[in-house]
Formats: C-alpha cells, sequence, structure tokens
C-alpha cells in the first residue's frame, strides 16, 4: 500500500454534477491543478459546454449518468474508466434541492431528495472505492451543505439527506483510515449558484416577498452578511484533495461565512 500522495499531475478526477456551480468551479480548480477531469451529470449538452470551456485548460471529457440509478452509475464509471484510467479523486458535488413544508412533503419528494443527495453519494462511491483501496491511494470529497450541520425549516427532506452524507463520509472515513484513503465532506452555506436561484424562486412563488427581500433574508443567516462563491467551495476541495491533507478525513468543512461555528 503507497501512503504517499504525488500530487494531482496525472490523477483521474471524477466531478458529478460538473455542468455548472460548484461542480464546474471544483472541476476548473482540478484541471489547473493538472488533474484529468471527468465531468459527469444528466444534462449532456451542459457537460459539453463545460467540457469546451475548459479545453486548453487540461485534459477534460464528460459522461452522463443518473446518479440514482445503480445501473447508470455503473456504466458512466466504467466509460470513465477506460477513458482516463482508475479514478484517484472522487467529487460527489450531484444534488439537488425542493422545499416544503413538513406537512406538506409527501413519499414522491423525500424519496427524491433521498436518491439524489444521498443514494447518489453511496453509489458513485460504491464505484470508486474497490480500486482505491487496491491501489491505496485516493481522496472522496462530498460536497454536502450547512443543512447537513444544523436544521433549516420547510427543506426536512434535503436537511435528513446531507445529515446522511455528512454520516457516511464520518463511517466510511474511519472504515478506510488505514488505506490512504480519506473521506471529508465540504458544507457550503448559500452560494451564488442556480440552486440558490431556485431557492429564491420558492420564497418568491409562496410568499408576498420580492427576490431582493427573500435575498435579504437569507443574507441575514450569514455573519459575513454575502453569498458564498463557487471558487471559494472549489479551494476547499481541493485543499482536500492537495499533497498535505493526508492527515485530514472523516471532517464536515463549513464553507458559510460563519454561519456554522
Amino acid at each position: 500500500m503507497s501512503n504517499a500522495w504525488q500530487g494531482l499531475e496525472g490523477r483521474h478526477a471524477v466531478v458529478t454534477g460538473g455542468g455548472s456551480g460548484i461542480g464546474a468551479a471544483t472541476a476548473t480548480a482540478l484541471v489547473r491543478a493538472g488533474a484529468r477531469v471527468t465531468l459527469m451529470g444528466r444534462d449532456a449538452a451542459r457537460l459539453e459546454a463545460q467540457r469546451d470551456a475548459l479545453s486548453g485548460a487540461g485534459e477534460v471529457s464528460f459522461v452522463s449518468v443518473d446518479v440514482t440509478q445503480e445501473a447508470s452509475v455503473v456504466a458512466a464509471f466504467a466509460r470513465a474508466t477506460e477513458r482516463a484510467g482508475p479514478v484517484d479523486v472522487l467529487i460527489n458535488n450531484a444534488g439537488q434541492a425542493q422545499a416544503a413544508p413538513f406537512a406538506h412533503t409527501d413519499m414522491s419528494l423525500w424519496q427524491r431528495m433521498l436518491d439524489v443527495n444521498l443514494t447518489g453519494v453511496f453509489l458513485c462511491t460504491r464505484a470508486v472505492l474497490p480500486a482505491m483501496l487496491e491501489r491505496g491511494t485516493g481522496r472522496i470529497v462530498n460536497v454536502a451543505s450547512t443543512a447537513g450541520q444544523t436544521g433549516y425549516a420547510y427543506v426536512a427532506a434535503y436537511c435528513a439527506a446531507k445529515h446522511g452524507v455528512i454520516g457516511l463520509t464520518r463511517s466510511l472515513a474511519r472504515e478506510v483510515a488505514t488505506k490512504g484513503i480519506t473521506v471529508n465532506a465540504v458544507c457550503p452555506g448559500y452560494t451564488e449558484t442556480e440552486l440558490l436561484r431556485a431557492s429564491l424562486d420558492q420564497i418568491t412563488a409562496k410568499t408576498s416577498r420580492s427576490e431582493q427581500e427573500g435575498r435579504e433574508a437569507l443574507l441575514r443567516q450569514n455573519p459575513q452578511h454575502r453569498f458564498v462563491a463557487p471558487e471559494e467551495v472549489a479551494n476547499s476541495v481541493l485543499w482536500l484533495c492537495a499533497p498535505g491533507s493526508d492527515a485530514i478525513t472523516g471532517q464536515s468543512i463549513s464553507v458559510s461565512g460563519g454561519e456554522i461555528v
């Protein structure tokens, strides 16, 4: 077993939900650090556009996947491995948030939040872990949320799923602690992404607030009184994958302007 992590040059990194937002920013950071990157997600056109945007920066490819479906995940990772070699770095970023009062959270919404946000992490991790164990090296970073560290009203299903991601992270980190593999989570607060815009749309649709009033309501939860930039989350992910981070495992790192202390 090799305990050394020689850097990101030549390493193969997979980023799920890599076509936009935090995933796209993370892919950009990994490419610039020398990794070969495979973008994964449901929207092939969006993945292709992100690949093209990174052309010239490094080796980038994409594979369509539905992280909630086992067969799709198995096939996608097989294609990615065939193209770019075994996966050294896995960024489980694919996710979705949907709000509803608990009394109006039906089984469909509940299952969808668990499938996308938690089961997807399980399936993708299971796809890469055996080869990482065989090689004695690997980095797994799960993009959770501050919703995995505290509770928010009206998103019980999403909070439950993200708390599950952090639990999975801690458990697996202990299981592979002596195997040269680290497993961590980053927990962004409200970040300037399409997910934030969807949250604002829900606020304006279900209340009498304007979008600006909705933004102010969310900003009041952040001590820095600003939203997080996707690049700030990506920098945290990159740090957890970079040389010198070997002793950091099983952690859930809040990237939230001090909202979680």
